[in-house]
């Protein structure tokens, strides 16, 4: 499709970095576009604070945010807890989740007549690949934009200089740069000391951790619970039946 066709586009919109000037590089090189802001929420928490607010001011004409936690948890990660899928030892997080979000946006961009879909995923790694293939499964006849292989922007730091140049607002600067992933199920950290592995996670420090903290500030007493299951799949903590959602949460009260 020529670019110059695309009227309307829906873009996956964390309201992190690189959705952030996503919306105003749209506009500025699909010859303002109306761009329609997708999030799915699988369990951000307080990240999805402000975000139509914050999405509008940027330049997108609205926001939707999709309860899509439910589902992620039932139908994304107990199937993937069951086939015992994980990735070089690592026990799947971000990933599971981008099927979830871009089976919500493909049904979005149907519902919104939109041109294209857009993501914010770079044009190197595994991400962009959960996404498109969803969204060709979903919507094969949607036009996929991916500014990370389109852009000259080759580094975050160079983001934050567009981000300032645009008076779009962060939540992050360059002493905490890190590249987050957080949902229901995990939050993933990238960037900064974590590029070399020869670093320790600075485990200790305060707000380092967010879903938990260090052995050493944990406290000496253990904590208790059962966990009822049927057919693979958890029914019920102490005795009380929750859904799949519910029990993750309850769990993550506990951790």
């Amino acid at each position: 499709m020529n670019k110059k066709d695309i009227k309307k586009v829906v873009l996956a919109y964390s309201g992190g970095l690189d959705t952030s000037i996503i919306i105003p590089w749209l506009k500025e090189n699909y010859n303002n576009c109306e761009v329609i802001a997708v999030s799915g929420d699988v369990g951000q928490g307080t990240e999805l604070d402000g975000l139509e607010e914050k999405a509008i001011a940027t330049g997108a004409s609205k926001l939707y945010i999709l309860d899509l936690k439910k589902e992620y948890v039932e139908d994304y990660i107990w199937p993937c807890l069951k086939a015992g899928a994980e990735y070089e030892n690592y026990l799947l997080g971000t990933s599971h989740a981008r099927p979830c979000i871009a089976k919500g946006l493909a049904e979005i961009a149907k519902k919104e007549g939109a041109d294209a879909i857009c993501h914010g995923c770079t044009g190197k790694g595994n991400d962009q690949v959960r996404f498109e293939l969803t969204l060709k499964a979903f919507a094969p006849e949607m036009e996929i934009i991916a500014p990370w292989r389109e852009w000259d922007i080759v580094s975050r730091e160079e983001e934050i200089e567009y981000a300032e140049a645009h008076n779009i607002p962060l939540k992050i600067n360059r002493e905490t740069n890190y590249s987050k992933d957080k949902n229901v199920w995990h939050l993933s950290h990238e960037g900064l000391d974590l590029e070399d592995p020869a670093n320790e996670p600075q485990y200790n420090k305060e707000g380092f951790l967010e879903l938990g903290v260090s052995p050493e500030q944990a406290p000496d007493k253990p904590t208790y619970i059962t966990i009822h299951f049927e057919k693979g799949v958890p029914t019920a903590i102490d005795g009380k039946e929750m859904n799949g959602l519910e029990i993750v949460e309850a769990l993550n009260e506990v951790g």
